[in-house]
């Protein structure tokens, strides 16, 4: 497929997966994100989820992003994703709102549905509705930004119209990549994209094209796409270093598709990777690899992350320094001032 579009911004994403106690989960990551600020990256993203410490450690992404706000100056700051049915709207409107303040305007608003039913139950909601609680939340969002009056002639203070520019709505289906264009917001592709059960063998970048072509028709005429997509990515020197680690970290998302009845297709490192959609190994291999996704090279923005393959925290700083000095620039990027993340040839 012939590219679209441009790439233009390199993200990180972490969903503070480290293997230590809280409160040094978040002192990682937010040396992470430091770490990727200092080697050129434009954006940092964070996941929020709930109660399950080994599917995401942050269920307060507005708190932990105003610590990292205040450590930082220049590296934008995502939420990839707030659970929005979860949460009671005006608080959403009224904490991204300061904190976009705090951080003098660096701040990107990924919404998405998620969560697990369990999750949905403890926070009082019911999680057959969630999709209709998702779309009056966002509703409510968006009008009290822009100081529509609310309930007793209130108006959100302080306002932030501009927000409306900055939100990102996460979807795996083609239904919901038109509404998000529609709407005129961002569209998220996550690494973890379900196959359907019509193309079961379908590639990753196969089903995402359909989601970005959605996407694009959907698009109001004059209104510029904006396009994160997400990959897993560990980048190393040694490529048996790279693998031995990826062995670890996938055999363990591997063992729990099997505890759930799924199977992935063969058992060596290398069926492995390909079956978690990553990329692994030297920049040369990943360069290759990252070259071969066609929904990748549409992107306006992308995102890394070393999830699932969650190697010691040393390496993350490392792939992060061969992401911005060797792949990123192979692909065409350039650091702030001259960003050109060019398509994948």
């Amino acid at each position: 497929m012939t590219s679209t579009l441009t790439p233009k911004r390199l993200g990180f994403f972490t969903r503070l997966l480290d293997d230590v106690e809280p409160g040094e989960r978040y002192r990682l990551a937010a040396e992470q994100i430091i770490h990727a600020e200092r080697h050129g990256f434009d954006s940092a993203w964070i996941a929020q989820h709930h109660f399950h410490a080994d599917e995401g450690g942050l269920p307060s992404p507005t708190v932990f992003l105003s610590h990292v706000a205040a450590r930082t100056s220049t590296i934008r700051l995502g939420t990839g994703v707030i659970t929005l049915p979860m949460e009671n709207a005006l608080r959403v409107a009224e904490d991204t709102a300061v904190l976009d303040l705090l951080s003098n305007s660096r701040l990107e608003i990924g919404f998405g549905t998620g969560g697990t039913r369990e999750s949905f139950e403890a926070f009082g909601v019911d999680p057959d509705r969630r999709r209709d609680v998702y779309a009056e939340s966002l509703s409510t969002v968006r009008n009290a930004w822009t100081g529509q009056p609310l309930a007793g002639g209130n108006v959100l203070y302080p306002v932030a119209p501009h927000l409306i520019d900055h939100v990102w709505l996460a979807t795996f289906s083609a239904q919901g990549a038109r509404l998000a264009g529609q709407s005129g917001d961002g569209l998220m592709l996550s690494r973890t994209q379900p196959r359907t059960a019509e193309k079961p063998e379908a590639t990753l970048d196969e089903i995402q094209n359909e989601i970005i072509d959605a996407y694009l028709s959907g698009l109001p005429q004059g209104r510029a796409p904006r396009i994160l997509g997400s990959r897993s990515l560990f980048v190393a020197e040694d490529r048996n270093w790279a693998l031995s680690l990826a062995e670890t970290g996938l055999r363990r998302v591997a063992d729990r598709f099997a505890a759930a009845g799924h199977r992935i297709p063969g058992n060596s490192v290398e069926d492995l990777i390909k079956a978690l959609d990553s990329h692994v190994g030297t920049p040369d291999d990943v360069i290759a690899s990252l070259r071969a996704d066609t929904a990748l090279a549409r992107a306006t923005d992308v995102t890394f992350q070393v999830h699932s393959i969650d190697p010691p925290h040393a390496d993350i700083l490392r792939s992060i320094e061969l992401i911005a000095a060797e792949v990123a620039p192979a692909l065409g990027w350039a650091r702030a001032g001259a960003h050109q993340l060019a398509a994948a040839q």
